[in-house]
C-alpha cells in the first residue's frame, strides 16, 4: 500500500488549495479513505472521512463549510478541497487509510498559510 500526497504550499489567508492522495497497492474502491492534520507542537487531529461509495463524513468542526473531502476511485484518488485557509489551517496534511487491520500514512504535504 503506497500513499503520495502532493498540492501543498504557501497560500495567503483566505486562499484556497486542493491537496491529492494518489493511492496504490490496493482496491481503492473498497476502502474508506481520510485526510488528517498535524500543526507544530499539537497532536495529528482527523480533519475528514470519506467512505467507498463517496459519501463524506467526520469533518471536524473548525473546517466545516470550507474543506471538502472527494473522491474518483478511477483515478485511485482523494482531494481535499480547503478554501477560505487561514494561519489556524498551517500544518502537515496526511492521507490515510487501513487495510486488514493496518493503519497507512503517506508521506505527509505541507501547507503554510500567511496572515
Amino acid at each position: 500500500v503506497q500513499l503520495v500526497e502532493s498540492g501543498g504550499g504557501l497560500v495567503q489567508s483566505g486562499g484556497s488549495l486542493r491537496l491529492s492522495c494518489v493511492a496504490s497497492g490496493f482496491t481503492f474502491s473498497w476502502y474508506v479513505l481520510s485526510w488528517y492534520r498535524q500543526a507544530p507542537g499539537k497532536e495529528r487531529e482527523l480533519v475528514a472521512t470519506i467512505t467507498n461509495t463517496g459519501d463524506p463524513r467526520n469533518y471536524v468542526d473548525s473546517v466545516k463549510g470550507r474543506f471538502t473531502i472527494s473522491r474518483e476511485n478511477a483515478k485511485y484518488t482523494v482531494y481535499l478541497q480547503m478554501n477560505s485557509l487561514t494561519s489556524e489551517d498551517t500544518a502537515v496534511y496526511y492521507c490515510n487509510t487501513v487495510v486488514s487491520g493496518v493503519s497507512y500514512w503517506g508521506q505527509g504535504a505541507q501547507v503554510t498559510v500567511s496572515s
